[in-house]
């Protein structure tokens, strides 16, 4: 988990934007697929290209990071869907609906909760990342291998 963090700062530095058409300089989203992964909803971009053991992380420019549903893909298919959420939402007792559900017909395999203290680009603060996955811990391990061409 923890070899997955630098690329994961990178994904969620993509994940600053909250509006494409007026984007200060900076990060550059990825090359967008041709197609649309299939269930991924239809104003979600991609904002990471393929990050090992992950996938690739699709989200909506137009919504802040926090408590924001996000998914992920490999090889075009959904493979988890995303949240981060602050240390002090869940100190003061906060709760959170309906944002880790899984896309219409798939179904979460298991979840894995990450505690960032130091943050990562994008969201340079102490968060937790909670990726619920649709696939076996050991299927998303092997996505993106570090060595070689990343699909997408």
């Amino acid at each position: 988990m923890l070899s997955r963090i630098p690329y994961a700062a990178l994904a969620m530095m993509f994940l600053c934007l909250t509006n494409v058409s007026a984007a200060p300089p900076g990060p550059q989203l990825p090359p967008q697929p041709k197609v649309h992964p299939a269930g991924v909803p239809a104003n979600f971009i991609m904002v990471s290209p393929c990050i090992p053991g992950m996938g690739a992380h699709w989200a909506n420019p137009k919504t802040g990071l926090h408590a924001t549903t996000i998914y992920g893909t490999y090889e075009g298919k959904p493979v988890f869907t995303e949240i981060m959420l602050l240390p002090q939402d869940f100190a003061a007792g906060k709760s959170f609906e309906d944002v880790l559900v899984p896309l219409p017909g798939y179904h979460i395999d298991h979840v894995d909760i990450e505690y960032l203290p130091h943050g990562h680009p994008g969201m340079p603060f102490a968060h937790y990342d909670i990726h619920g996955y649709y696939v076996s811990h050991a299927a998303h391990e092997k996505f993106c291998p570090v060595t070689g061409k990343a699909p997408m």
